[in-house]
Protein backbone atom coordinates (compact mmCIF):
# COMPACT_ATOMS: atom_id res chain seq x y z
CA UNK A 1 0.00 0.00 0.00
CA UNK A 2 0.96 3.43 -0.65
CA UNK A 3 0.99 5.88 2.69
CA UNK A 4 1.62 10.05 2.63
CA UNK A 5 4.90 10.96 5.08
CA UNK A 6 5.64 14.12 6.93
CA UNK A 7 9.57 13.65 6.31
CA UNK A 8 9.40 10.63 3.34
CA UNK A 9 6.94 11.88 0.60
CA UNK A 10 5.02 9.11 -1.30
CA UNK A 11 5.77 5.65 0.17
CA UNK A 12 4.96 1.84 -0.70
CA UNK A 13 4.82 -0.29 2.54
CA UNK A 14 3.95 -3.59 2.96
CA UNK A 15 1.48 -4.19 5.29
CA UNK A 16 3.74 -6.58 7.61
CA UNK A 17 5.58 -3.36 7.69
CA UNK A 18 3.12 -1.79 10.30
CA UNK A 19 2.50 -1.92 13.60
CA UNK A 20 -0.76 -1.79 15.84
CA UNK A 21 -1.53 0.62 18.20
CA UNK A 22 -4.86 -0.77 19.96
CA UNK A 23 -5.36 1.87 22.25
CA UNK A 24 -3.53 4.41 19.78
CA UNK A 25 -1.44 6.85 21.02
CA UNK A 26 -2.04 9.31 24.23
CA UNK A 27 -2.97 12.66 22.49
CA UNK A 28 -3.37 10.63 19.24
CA UNK A 29 -6.30 7.59 20.06
CA UNK A 30 -7.85 7.39 16.75
CA UNK A 31 -4.03 6.82 15.17
CA UNK A 32 -4.01 3.08 15.20
CA UNK A 33 -1.67 2.37 12.23
CA UNK A 34 2.15 3.09 12.12
CA UNK A 35 5.47 1.76 10.79
CA UNK A 36 8.92 2.69 11.59
CA UNK A 37 10.73 4.54 9.32
CA UNK A 38 15.17 4.84 8.85
CA UNK A 39 16.35 8.11 8.98
CA UNK A 40 19.18 8.13 5.56
CA UNK A 41 22.56 8.52 6.86
CA UNK A 42 21.51 7.64 10.85
CA UNK A 43 21.22 4.60 12.06
CA UNK A 44 19.62 5.96 15.60
CA UNK A 45 17.05 7.94 14.94
CA UNK A 46 13.81 6.72 13.47
CA UNK A 47 10.27 7.83 12.09
CA UNK A 48 7.13 6.52 13.96
CA UNK A 49 4.77 7.48 11.33
CA UNK A 50 1.13 7.05 11.09
CA UNK A 51 0.27 5.31 7.72
CA UNK A 52 -3.30 7.09 7.80
CA UNK A 53 -2.46 10.94 8.94
CA UNK A 54 0.91 12.24 7.09
CA UNK A 55 1.35 15.12 9.57
CA UNK A 56 1.34 12.70 12.52
CA UNK A 57 5.14 11.72 12.69
CA UNK A 58 7.35 11.29 15.80
CA UNK A 59 11.40 10.77 16.17
CA UNK A 60 12.42 7.96 17.84
CA UNK A 61 15.10 6.49 19.24
CA UNK A 62 16.11 3.30 21.35
CA UNK A 63 16.41 4.83 25.27
CA UNK A 64 19.29 2.74 26.10
CA UNK A 65 21.97 4.97 23.84
CA UNK A 66 20.89 8.29 25.67
CA UNK A 67 20.84 6.62 29.29
CA UNK A 68 23.26 3.71 29.82
CA UNK A 69 21.32 2.54 33.27
CA UNK A 70 17.71 2.96 31.77
CA UNK A 71 15.38 -0.10 33.15
CA UNK A 72 11.42 -0.07 33.36
CA UNK A 73 8.83 -3.13 34.17
CA UNK A 74 6.46 -3.30 31.78
CA UNK A 75 2.90 -3.45 33.62
CA UNK A 76 0.67 -5.93 33.38
CA UNK A 77 -2.40 -4.47 31.18
CA UNK A 78 0.53 -3.70 28.71
CA UNK A 79 1.66 -7.63 28.68
CA UNK A 80 -1.97 -8.63 28.32
CA UNK A 81 -2.50 -5.81 25.69
CA UNK A 82 0.39 -6.59 23.58
CA UNK A 83 0.69 -10.87 24.37
CA UNK A 84 4.17 -10.02 25.74
CA UNK A 85 5.22 -13.95 26.41
CA UNK A 86 9.05 -13.52 26.40
CA UNK A 87 11.51 -10.21 27.13
CA UNK A 88 12.91 -11.17 23.73
CA UNK A 89 9.74 -10.62 21.80
CA UNK A 90 10.23 -6.70 22.79
CA UNK A 91 12.01 -3.79 22.19
CA UNK A 92 11.76 0.13 23.34
CA UNK A 93 11.42 3.41 22.14
CA UNK A 94 11.58 6.52 23.10
CA UNK A 95 9.88 9.85 21.65
CA UNK A 96 12.33 12.82 21.10
CA UNK A 97 11.31 16.63 21.33
CA UNK A 98 13.64 17.76 18.76
CA UNK A 99 15.03 20.94 19.30
CA UNK A 100 17.47 23.56 17.44
CA UNK A 101 20.23 22.93 18.15
CA UNK A 102 19.61 19.10 18.27
CA UNK A 103 22.04 19.01 21.24
CA UNK A 104 19.48 20.49 23.12
CA UNK A 105 16.76 18.07 21.78
CA UNK A 106 14.99 15.43 24.83
CA UNK A 107 14.00 11.91 24.83
CA UNK A 108 10.43 10.78 27.36
CA UNK A 109 11.64 8.16 28.96
CA UNK A 110 8.64 8.38 31.58
CA UNK A 111 6.60 6.94 28.34
CA UNK A 112 8.13 4.61 26.77
CA UNK A 113 7.02 2.71 23.42
CA UNK A 114 6.35 -0.81 23.59
CA UNK A 115 6.86 -3.25 20.53
CA UNK A 116 5.87 -7.10 20.14
CA UNK A 117 7.38 -8.32 17.51
CA UNK A 118 5.36 -11.27 17.15
CA UNK A 119 2.03 -9.48 17.21
CA UNK A 120 3.45 -6.18 15.47
CA UNK A 121 1.45 -4.55 18.61
CA UNK A 122 2.37 -1.46 20.14
CA UNK A 123 1.66 0.46 22.81
CA UNK A 124 3.06 4.00 24.65
CA UNK A 125 3.10 2.42 28.81
CA UNK A 126 3.04 5.42 30.93
CA UNK A 127 5.15 5.07 33.97
CA UNK A 128 4.31 5.08 37.37
CA UNK A 129 7.03 6.37 39.17
CA UNK A 130 9.24 9.25 37.99
CA UNK A 131 12.90 7.05 38.14
CA UNK A 132 13.08 8.77 34.89
CA UNK A 133 12.18 11.84 32.80
CA UNK A 134 9.28 12.85 30.81
CA UNK A 135 12.12 15.48 29.08
CA UNK A 136 15.88 13.94 29.33
CA UNK A 137 18.33 15.68 27.73
CA UNK A 138 20.33 13.67 25.07
CA UNK A 139 23.10 16.07 25.39
CA UNK A 140 26.11 14.59 22.93
CA UNK A 141 25.66 10.90 23.80
CA UNK A 142 23.33 10.23 21.14
CA UNK A 143 25.06 12.67 18.41
CA UNK A 144 28.41 11.79 19.30
CA UNK A 145 27.77 7.82 19.01
CA UNK A 146 26.75 8.07 15.39
CA UNK A 147 28.70 11.53 13.98
CA UNK A 148 25.69 13.04 12.84
CA UNK A 149 22.19 14.43 13.94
Amino acid sequence: MKIQTKFHGELAIQADQTWNFPKGIPGFDSEKEFVLLSIEDNNIFQVLQSTNTPDVAFIVANPYTVVTDYSINVDEPTIDLLDIKTESDVFVLGVLSVKNPFETSTINLQAPLIFQTKTKKAKQMILNDNTFNLRHPIGNQVTSAEGKA
